[in-house]
């Protein structure tokens, strides 16, 4: 009887989920410090005159630690994230948890607002034929709007009613979160197979019955995928309608003062990062909530 070999060490970590992942983090920054040297060359250009005469390595060096340069190498970004976090007064202008709770507090506003009203929609859809012609229809053209175009507008309008700037803000966020919890909700309220739709027909289930106890459980998986999606959306949704109002703080402010100002570019970036966090930090506590109210529901793998 052959004897089997064990398994060698780079197959036990390529068999979970960890091992794939950092490898492919690994290249992506392989490949990131590499770019720096080509991206950073004029700014490098300028800080080493003779930088003809210097080795290969001298000048890779001096491009990933370029405080100027066109492409700011992953350490430098992540130093300015632990400065912007941890080392700066909390509700200081220049603490990136300060500008991130400004975005949070919108785009969870708008996330709350497109969440009961993508539901609603959903509702209405599944449950009336006539709104499922005359809104379903709006509900995908309402997304060919140019988002950039919503921006400015609403905060003329709003700004004139004297409304506070959060509300603008979230509503761009509801805006764009509104559209997937939608169309996963009517996915997910209309995946009830025939068959068990008349099973409950025999059962003399009312419609609401029908909807508690067969189409809402049905749906829950489909809410859960759309509430990730939704999330982000809300995030960038927030971002770029703090784009025209960067006085008044969020991330979106930090991006643009980087955008605008060469020597705050690490500005740019440590609040582009920040902003990838926050999103991915909401969206593990969906997927944690989503994991529980599965395993609740008797559901196998809560949703693995």
């Amino acid at each position: 009887m052959p004897v089997r070999s064990a398994p060698s060490l780079w197959s036990r970590l390529m068999a979970g989920k960890a091992g794939p992942v950092t490898v492919v983090v690994l290249a992506i920054f392989a490949v990131w410090y590499l770019a720096c040297l080509p991206m950073n060359g004029s700014a490098l250009q300028r800080a080493m005159p003779d930088m003809a005469s210097r080795s290969v390595i001298e000048r890779f060096i001096a491009a990933i630690n370029l405080p100027d340069g066109n492409l700011a190498a992953p350490h430098q970004i992540i130093t300015a994230m632990v400065q912007g976090i941890f080392f700066e007064p909390p509700l200081g202008r220049r603490s990136l948890v300060y500008h991130g709770l400004i975005t949070l507090s919108a785009a969870l506003s708008g996330f709350v607002l497109g969440t009961v009203l993508g539901i609603v929609l959903a509702v209405l859809i599944v449950h009336f034929r006539s709104m499922n012609k005359s809104l379903m229809p709006w509900v995908i053209i309402s997304q060919t709007i140019p988002i950039l175009a919503l921006v400015p507008l609403l905060n003329a309008i709003l700004g004139k009613l004297g409304l506070p700037i959060i509300v603008p803000k979230a509503l761009i966020a509801t805006y764009l979160c509104f559209f997937p919890v939608t169309v996963g909700m009517v996915k997910g309220l209309t995946s009830p197979d025939t068959m068990q739709l008349d099973l409950m027909r025999t059962y003399d289930a009312s419609k609401w019955q029908t909807f508690w106890k067969l189409r809402w459980p049905a749906a829950t998986p489909f809410l859960f995928a759309s509430l990730k999606i939704a999330i982000a959306g809300c995030i960038v949704g927030a971002i770029v309608a703090e784009m025209p109002t960067g006085a008044q703080g969020g991330l979106g402010s930090r991006l643009l003062a980087g955008y605008q100002y060469n020597n705050l570019r690490l500005v740019l970036w440590a609040a582009l990062f920040t902003a990838a966090l926050l999103s991915a930090l909401l969206i593990s506590v969906i997927a944690l909530v989503e994991r529980r109210v599965l395993v609740s529901m008797g559901v196998r793998g809560g949703g693995e």
